[in-house]
């Protein structure tokens, strides 16, 4: 591990430092010099040792163990270890292969070997059916099956006549297949019959033709299709060819994703009709047509297999399919596991797969380039646009959805998706620098007596308008861009998000000054200012939430179908009409899961927290099982790994968050299953991350443990965490383990009283109900924003529409809309609106970000009724938390807009958390100040909380968790008190409205109200 640091840290010195002196260049190939040299060296000894298995075992985990440890060089040793397996194969034959997986299977780097290399993996999947008790049980299946409108008799029949056809063609191909002359089976003539069978299906450009002639073909068209996959994946088969059971080497389908299939193509519903009025039930038959819905499959039962085949049945029908993930990593996994198939079946440009964000940008780029078309029609200072001639689309399209959950959430139901349009000019470069350089200028009038200025006036004359409106705003955030929470990161400008560090991230002109000041104080190259910095043009506001309706049909798997909320559950039924759910029973048997949500929930306080969880996972080391601790944030789980009750175990835990390196964060992922292995993870690694227990010591002790240490908004978080350990059937345990403190946003303000009495047995039954509530009045909410999104993705629709057709009038209208920049006029009233950003406040924090643009809306048609510019009225949103958060989360702040869409960009970000009794309003109110010292002051201040401020005893005992010495090195240096600021915004005659969210604080914040002035 420290190698593998060291080395790191030369490459980085390497890359970004010129050390002439040091040689580092020189270190770096001597040392994967040394390291090959001694992998040449083990894999010699195989050679000469092909008699001896136990010794090439030996020989052959050590040398996985330089891949694993030595990721730097993981592709090129993980090749020699294929070679070297191949090489023996074929000297010894495919049986002693079998002989060696026996010994390699006793350890967890052995393994991991038999996974990750083909010569040996196919012994790992034969493992893993045989670990699928139910995986051919018919009966099972379609007894535990649940959903809606379910017609079992029809499903069983169909299923027959699917594995009648399957196991025909296997077995005749398979037949005449000789692995001596061939190295796979001829499956040409199996593709000419899957074609043959389809006919000709004629669509419409918005619907799928789905008649009872086609849908009777379903089961022999998906045995022919799965054929092909199986006889795509036959070189464990190949390999094994000749001996017993030789066909559990074959990839095969179970029944489970056979019916999830069906289900999703429409087969296997029962259909009501009525007679005389009266509705006549259980007429089962299979669906009259296509109808949009959901399936429910558990982690590890082949979610990815069901995706590709499905969408495998709709290309070769002529439809075009799109399989949407939140993942990138997953995305591109599953395309790549699946492109044989799609290759042989000659669809794979009909199937996209991507995430979220890759189906926006296809859905842009459909007609034409959004960005490319703005970016040429204002660089070569275009007055006239080419009319693009319009391509009328001849197919519809499908929506094949990853993890519904996801979709529905914060970030992408409610979430925009804004693309931009990037100038770089060298005369451009010139008027930024100019601006930097002057930047005490104020005003617009000002900074046109530039001389840059007027050279861009005159080189873009056609579009001077969006370099006025894009100079307010840079003269904006010269004012803010010091408030933003940017780290400097390889040479550039990156922000945390979450646990997530983003590098593909622009917050507008904050971050192209935040480029010139690091680039001042030597931390941003003079070369990556130049690439990175330039002006920003906004071509749009797209919704993901109405990016489904472009699609003529929607349908999907997850594995947490039964957690959605019922208001989540609503706007799948009457937004997207997904009317009908499936949940697919486990081919893995009954959960071998140890957890009981009376027993197993604990909330302790905060002088027993760490010590509780260091006695957790002592326990699971004594057991000589592996234990995952995921926590809320990645300072939360800093603050434990660094805590004393840690300290005599640090060196033995692994940290796992997303600022850890893929290459290192998958050897992490590795070594987290095995025997007494402590991980710490953040909360982002709960889902979609397979820890992966082969140790059969480690599953018989009990398996993998997992210890929630926070209570999640979303029970399908919970359910996807608690889903990290017991996969597949095998053993395992969780629990949760709570802070007391932490109970603030569930429980109210009042938590402190509630606790002592929902302890015990009832304690994750109230906690799940008021998780609940909340959760449904929040989902509830959202659809307020979402008639404002779905105003902003029509009106862009309608931009982009125009640009196709040349109509430039209405393209410069939109583009001056969507980019008008912050006013610059002096008259201007200015808002800060301070609001409470801890725990407490999720679902006003939620409420805000739906209706902050209806705000601007309505204050706009009041300032016009009266005469006034609509921009004469300017916010600024500062959030405030408590001294358990540091520097940059205890406030929080925005540029000065005046539009709502840019604030509401900014509150996405925003993220409930922390929180302790009386909150750090006199930090908020501090900053209010600090805005009223500047030029241009401010007109009124508006306070938002659900809890009163703290008092000065409060605010010395609350910074001595950080410690002065913390403080000291902050812009909060010096402490100060509530009614100080207020008294100092009193003597300016700045007013303050206080909004009170619960009674209990009418007595502390009535300060606020008294001093109110009348604005």
């Amino acid at each position: 591990d420290y190698f593998r640091m060291y080395y790191n840290y030369l490459v980085s010195f390497d890359k970004y430092i010129r050390l002439p002196q040091a040689e580092i260049r020189h270190c770096l190939e001597l040392a994967e010099a040394k390291i090959f040299e001694k992998v040449t060296s083990l894999s010699k000894d195989i050679t000469s040792s092909v008699g001896d298995v136990k010794k090439i075992a030996e020989l052959l985990k050590k040398i996985k163990f330089f891949a694993e440890n030595f990721s730097m060089f993981d592709t090129k040793i993980n090749g020699i270890i294929d070679e070297v397996l191949k090489s023996y194969r074929t000297q010894q034959g495919p049986l002693i292969l079998s002989q060696l997986t026996m010994i390699l299977e006793t350890t967890d780097i052995g393994s991991r070997l038999i996974a990750e290399h083909s010569c040996l993996s196919g012994e790992d999947w034969r493992k893993r059916r045989e670990k699928m008790q139910k995986q051919d049980d018919l009966n099972y299946v379609i007894d535990e099956l649940e959903g809606d409108d379910l017609a079992t008799d029809v499903l069983r029949s169909r299923y027959k006549a699917f594995r009648r056809m399957y196991d025909e063609l296997i077995s005749k191909i398979l037949g005449s297949f000789n692995p001596q002359t061939e190295t796979e089976p001829d499956i040409e003539v199996l593709i000419t019959q899957t074609k043959i069978l389809l006919g000709t299906v004629a669509h419409k450009a918005t619907e799928v033709t789905w008649d009872h002639s086609f849908r009777d073909k379903i089961p022999e068209l998906l045995a022919h299709i799965f054929a092909v996959w199986t006889l795509k994946n036959t070189q464990h088969y190949n390999a094994m060819r000749g001996i017993d059971a030789a066909n559990a080497y074959l990839l095969m389908p179970h029944v489970a994703q056979v019916i999830s299939i069906f289900r999703i193509l429409g087969i296997g519903y029962k259909k009501n009709s009525t007679l005389l009025g009266y509705k006549v039930p259980y007429i089962k038959r299979i669906s009259d047509d296509l109808i949009n819905n959901l399936v429910q499959i558990g982690t590890g039962e082949g979610k990815s297999v069901v995706m590709a085949m499905t969408a495998c049945v709709f290309a070769l029908v002529g439809i075009d399919v799109d399989c949407s993930c939140y993942s990138e990593y997953l995305s591109m996994r599953d395309k790549n596991d699946f492109a044989p198939v799609f290759r042989a079946l000659g669809i794979e440009e009909r199937i996209q797969y991507g995430t979220f964000n890759k189906l926006c940008e296809n859905f842009l780029n459909e007609q034409c380039n959004i960005r490319e078309k703005v970016h040429d029609m204002i660089m070569n200072n275009k007055n006239v646009i080419d009319v693009i001639q319009r391509t009328t689309r001849i197919r519809p399209k499908v929506l094949l959805i990853d993890e519904v959950d996801v979709f529905l959430s914060e970030k992408y139901y409610r979430g925009m998706y804004i693309p931009s349009a990037y100038l770089k000019d060298p005369l451009i470069k010139s008027l930024l620098d100019a601006l930097w350089k002057n930047r005490n200028l104020r005003t617009l009038r000002a900074v046109k007596a530039l001389p840059a200025y007027n050279a861009c006036a005159t080189r873009f004359s056609n579009w001077s308008f969006l370099f006025d409106e894009a100079i307010k705003d840079m003269l904006a955030a010269l004012k803010s861009f010091q408030s933003s929470t940017y780290i400097v990161l390889n040479d550039k400008i990156v922000y945390v998000e979450g646990e997530s560090v983003v590098e593909n991230v622009v917050h507008g002109y904050d971050t192209i000054w935040a480029y010139y000041y690091e680039n001042e104080n030597g931390f941003i190259s003079q070369n990556s200012l130049e690439t990175n910095v330039g002006i920003i043009i906004n071509c749009g506001t797209f919704s993901y939430a109405e990016m489904p309706h472009e699609f003529a049909y929607i349908t999907g798997v997850t594995g947490t179908l039964k957690t959605l909320a019922e208001s989540e559950k609503n706007i799948l039924k009457m937004i997207y009409h997904i009317d009908k759910n499936t949940y697919m029973p486990s081919v893995f048997g009954k959960s071998n899961r140890n957890y009981n949500s009376a027993n197993d929930v604990q909330v302790v306080n905060v002088s027993e927290y760490f010590m509780r969880i260091r006695g957790e996972i002592d326990t699971m080391r004594s057991a000589q099982r592996p234990i995952l601790v995921f926590f809320e944030s990645e300072e939360k789980l800093l603050a434990f790994y660094d805590s004393p009750e840690l300290l005599s175990l640090k060196h033995n835990v692994q940290i796992i968050t997303e600022k850890v390196s893929t290459k290192e964060r998958e050897l992490c992922v590795k070594r987290a299953a095995t025997d007494g292995r402590v991980t710490l993870l953040t909360r982002i690694f709960g889902r979609g991350t397979d820890f992966i227990c082969r140790n059969q010591q480690v599953l018989a002790n009990g398996g993998i443990h997992v210890l929630q240490t926070f209570f999640s908004e979303e029970l399908s978080e919970e359910y996807q965490i608690m889903g990290r350990g017991a996969r597949q059937g095998d053993r395992g345990s969780y629990r949760i383990l709570l802070l007391d403190s932490d109970l603030e946003w569930v429980l109210g303000a009042d938590w402190k009283e509630q606790i002592p009495i929902i302890t015990g047995s009832t304690l994750y039954a109230t906690l799940d109900r008021g998780r609940n509530m909340l959760y449904e009045s929040k989902c509830a909410a959202k659809q307020v924003g979402i008639e404002q999104c779905k105003r902003e993705h029509q009106a862009s629709r309608n931009f982009m529409k125009a640009l196709s057709e040349g109509d430039i009038d209405a393209v410069k209208m939109f583009l001056v809309e969507q980019n008008g920049g912050v006013s610059t006029v002096s008259e201007i009233s200015r808002t800060v609106l301070l609001m409470d950003a801890t725990g407490s406040m999720s679902n006003l924090l939620s409420a805000t970000k739906d209706t902050v643009c209806t705000m601007f809306e309505r204050a706009s048609g009041i300032l016009e009724g009266k005469g006034l510019s609509k921009d004469s009225f300017s916010m600024q949103f500062a959030i405030y938390r408590n001294y358990n958060s540091r520097e940059n989360k205890i406030l929080e702040v925005s540029s000065w807009q005046t539009k709502g869409s840019h604030l509401r960009a900014f509150m996405n970000r925003i993220v409930p958390e922390g929180g302790w009794g009386e909150e750090a309003i006199e930090i908020g109110l501090w900053h209010a100040v600090k805005e009223s010292e500047k030029q241009d002051e401010i007109s009124q201040v508006i306070l938002i909380g659900d809890a009163p401020p703290n008092t000065k005893i409060d605010v010395a005992k609350k910074r001595a968790s950080f410690g002065e010495h913390y403080w000291k090195t902050t812009r909060f240096a010096i402490s100060t008190y509530y009614e100080d600021e207020l008294e100092t915004l009193k003597n300016k005659n700045i007013p303050v409205h206080a909004f009170i969210l619960l009674i209990m604080q009418k007595i502390t914040l009535k300060n606020c109200k008294r001093d109110k002035r009348t604005m």
